[in-house]
């Protein structure tokens, strides 16, 4: 009930406030907050994956602006040589006001991208956008094989299949890339696996159908059994460092990261950013109300 009414809060708290909690997972408001943690975390030797805040909008205006400014990134991190690629929600960019200008748009920006031989990451959102964020990325493999990707969410009980269905796409030369993460959209038990073991164990399934098939997982989870589990899998296929790398998102389990690195696995890390981190933090809230905890040991811990 506290992380509820916390929830339920959220959008009527000073932003001051709520930035206490959101910058330690956020890199901030402008591309210059992004280059500086990017800098840093490539000093460490750790890949990144750069995203500009802002989904489901409500005007197609908003997602030509969106285009604009991703296109910029490019350009600046393209500049300054930063070790990453892009990740982007295709609701930012008005998926589901107006499909065809979505994919333009997404397009243009994969297109950018691949002229600078970089990669772009079609996130996965809620259940309402799974077969539209499908056809688009088939769409944007066919045309550029080697420079987009998709996320997978391992709780959707769909999501095995999904990927046997999308295998038409895959050769060995240049395999599929998915990001493989748990998924925190709130769905219904219906068509989400709901209780903690089943979707690591359906995580870990899922997994292990990418690393057999020879796709290219980026496995993305701060759990640690499912570190283990992915270390195994890795060891019984004999899957080489070059054919998968570990994500993890700015700011968390930063000591488990360090661990895996330490191991000699590939690290990537999501460094988002923008003026919309409050609606960011606002939704992902609302979508894990059990963070609001953390919120309040963030509030006395810092102050």
């Amino acid at each position: 009930m506290i992380n509820q009414l916390i929830t339920r809060m959220l959008p009527f708290m000073p932003r001051k406030l709520v930035w206490i909690f959101s910058k330690k997972y956020i890199a901030g408001e402008t591309i210059d907050d992004a280059m500086v943690v990017c800098r840093a975390l490539n000093a460490q030797g750790i890949s990144v994956t750069v995203d500009l805040l802002g989904e489901f909008i409500t005007r197609l205006d908003q997602a030509e602006e969106n285009k604009r400014d991703y296109l910029a990134i490019i350009e600046r991190v393209e500049k300054e040589k930063i070790r990453g690629n892009y990740s982007l929600k295709p609701t930012s960019f008005g998926l589901l006001i107006d499909k065809e200008v979505c994919y333009n748009y997404i397009r243009e920006i994969v297109a950018k991208a691949a002229a600078h031989n970089n990669f772009v990451r079609v996130d996965m959102e809620d259940s309402p956008c799974t077969d539209l964020e499908i056809e688009l990325f088939r769409k944007l493999k066919k045309e550029f094989p080697a420079n987009v990707g998709l996320v997978l969410q391992a709780y959707m009980r769909r999501t095995l299949q999904d990927i046997k269905e999308m295998s038409d796409l895959h050769n060995r030369e240049i395999p599929l890339n998915f990001r493989l993460c748990k998924g925190i959209y709130v769905e219904p038990e219906a068509i989400a696996y709901k209780k903690y073991q089943e979707v690591n164990d359906h995580y870990l399934e899922d997994l292990e159908y990418l690393l057999s098939q020879g796709m290219f997982p980026g496995i993305a989870t701060h759990d640690k059994p499912l570190v283990d589990g992915a270390y195994k899998l890795i060891e019984k296929y004999k899957v080489p460092k070059s054919g998968y790398e570990f994500q993890m998102l700015y700011g968390v389990t930063p000591d488990l990261r360090q661990s895996i690195m330490n191991q000699g696995h590939a690290m990537r890390v999501y460094v988002p950013f923008g003026k919309e981190w409050f609606g960011y933090s606002a939704r992902r809230l609302k979508e894990n109300p059990k963070m609001a905890m953390h919120i309040i040991k963030a509030l006395f811990i810092r102050g």
